[in-house]
């Protein structure tokens, strides 16, 4: 697993498209995936943030919380755009954030203050994929896809 900045060093290109969907609404929005205890996913939708070449998001007590501290396999699927289809989807381990200093830098750059109970975590990156669509909304659709493994698997 690897950080964003060195995601984005392997596939510029596909990081800034990460970078422009995850922040289309100025905020970073996206759909967090974990896994459950029975093994089966769970989605909530999450605010990311983007932070010094790391990729974070703050997580109140809730069961995905729950998930990412038992294990930390995530998803991560940006907000589909108004106009057009077009997804990146971001995969990995999520691990959490102790450091005051890193978590004040975060806060720093987030929407909100954080309440001091949400846990930090860092989203590594295992995989990542860019879909577009020739023909989107007609039934002659073809999806376009751009795919990145981390090759430290």
């Amino acid at each position: 697993m690897v950080t964003w900045k060195e995601f984005a060093g392997a596939r510029p290109d596909l990081a800034a498209v990460g970078e422009r969907l995850l922040y289309q609404y100025q905020v970073g929005y996206a759909f967090l995936a974990t896994v459950r205890r029975d093994g089966s996913p769970r989605v909530h939708p999450v605010c990311p943030a983007l932070t010094d070449g790391h990729l974070y998001v703050f997580i109140a007590k809730s069961p995905k919380r729950a998930d990412l501290v038992r294990d930390g396999r995530y998803a991560l699927h940006t907000f589909p755009p108004e106009q057009g289809d077009e997804e990146f989807y971001c995969s990995g381990r999520a691990e959490a954030v102790d450091d005051p200093q890193v978590r004040e830098q975060v806060v720093a750059a987030y929407h909100r203050r954080p309440h001091d109970n949400e846990i930090l975590f860092e989203l590594k990156l295992e995989r990542a994929l860019h879909t577009t669509w020739e023909n989107w909304a007609t039934p002659k659709s073809q999806p376009h896809r751009s795919w990145w493994r981390a090759t430290t698997l």
